[in-house]
Formats: C-alpha cells, structure tokens, sequence
C-alpha cells in the first residue's frame, strides 16, 4: 500500500505534534509558541495547564512599518519579552511550532533571549 503524498504543511503538522508530546506550558514555565506565515509572524505564551493565553505578539501589529521578514521577527521577538516580563514571566519553554530552527524562528527566539526571557 501507497503512503498518501504529504503536503509541506503536512508534515510541519506531524513534526509540531511530536514536539507537542514532549513540550507541556505550566504555570511555572509556560510555552513560547512560534508561527511563521510567508508575511508575518506569530509568538504566544501560553499555559497549558489552563489552556489560556498569556501574552502574544505578530508582526501585524507592525504593519506601517517597512520592514523585512527578518526584522519583523527580531521586533516580535522584543514585543513578546517586553510583555512577559511585564507579566512577571521569565522562564518559558520554546516550542517552534514545527519550523525548523533557523531563520526568522531563531531569530525571533534570541531576541526574546536577549530581552530576558530565560529557556
């Protein structure tokens, strides 16, 4: 028998829910959650244990400026840190969504770093 083709999609997908097994959000040390589309970028903090959102960001919030993908994920990356701190939250796990780590994800994760949050 003939494995169905997969989309790209589709194995981001598979790829993300393995992750998912093994990353939880508690209330201690809630999880960064990263989308990247083709235009924007996405970053969540959420508890798990809840299923609520704490905090989040996305490059839409940017829209007026001109900006490059690359940059737009360092600003988000600043904006989700800026308000986690404010929050009183400094200790997270990163879950990178099924992406691979590189590009606008890495970026988005040490500007995050760089902005005192700690994973």
């Amino acid at each position: 028998m003939r494995k169905k083709n997969l989309t790209k999609q589709d194995r981001r997908i598979r790829r993300h829910r393995r992750i998912r097994a093994k990353i939880y959000g508690t209330a201690e040390r809630p999880r960064l959650s990263v989308f990247v589309s083709n235009q924007h970028v996405y970053a969540q903090i959420i508890n798990d244990e809840i299923g609520h959102t704490l905090v989040s960001a996305s490059s839409l919030e940017l829209r007026n400026e001109k900006l490059t993908g690359k940059e737009k994920a360092q600003r988000v990356g600043e904006l989700i840190a800026k308000r986690a701190l404010e929050k009183g939250i400094k200790k997270i796990v990163f879950d990178r969504g099924g992406f691979a780590y590189k590009g606008r994800v890495k970026l988005l994760a040490e500007a995050a770093r760089n902005n005192g949050l700690e994973f």
